[in-house]
């Protein structure tokens, strides 16, 4: 017999997703990754300083998994040029690929540490901001990637701060339920 106060308190999982699921989740994902953006874009040039299309991504990457997170991150800067013609052709692939690496990132740091805190959002965000300027320290210099990176401080801020509340209201709408301990 084991004894129940002796098992370990399970860690929360994050929320099991079927495919239907997993379909309409990355789908409001996207619809909020083409909503932010647009709203981002009445402002001029403020898309490009605070990473609106990143949004949905990080917070789909870390609360429903990779295979949201990347998905978000590749349909959403595709059907925002469908749609508007933002982004332009040219900047389509290296804004998947950023995405990609973003939702890969949050969900990767999200599968050893579930629960979100500033701390670990700001390593993330900042882990990939660290891993795209990189390609711009190399092609245009030191001073082009941290041009790059000032200007993108408000959209590290707004993912850090503003994906933190989204992960926090997840939590309240829809509760992580914890693993079932190990048997054996």
């Amino acid at each position: 017999m084991s004894n129940p106060a002796a098992t370990p308190k399970a860690a929360p999982q994050p929320l099991i997703v079927t495919d239907g699921k997993r379909f309409l989740i990355t789908a409001a994902m996207v619809l909020g990754n083409l909503a932010l953006p647009f709203a981002v874009h009445q402002i001029p040039d403020a898309g490009r300083m605070l990473l609106p299309i990143f949004f949905f991504t990080l917070v789909g990457g870390w609360r429903f998994g990779a295979q949201v997170g990347i998905l978000t991150a590749l349909l959403s800067p595709l059907a925002n040029h469908y749609l508007t013609g933002m982004p332009p052709s040219a900047a389509l692939q290296d804004l998947m690929l950023q995405g990609a690496l973003l939702g890969a990132l949050a969900s990767l740091v999200a599968a050893r540490r579930p629960k979100a805190t500033l701390a670990l959002l700001a390593l993330v965000v900042l882990g990939h901001q660290a891993l795209t300027v990189v390609p711009v320290l190399m092609h245009a210099g030191l001073s082009t990637g941290l041009a790059t990176f000032k200007l993108h401080l408000p959209g590290i801020l707004l993912l850090v701060l503003g994906g933190f509340a989204a992960l926090r209201l997840l939590d309240r709408w829809l509760p992580q339920a914890p693993a079932a301990p190990l048997e054996g």
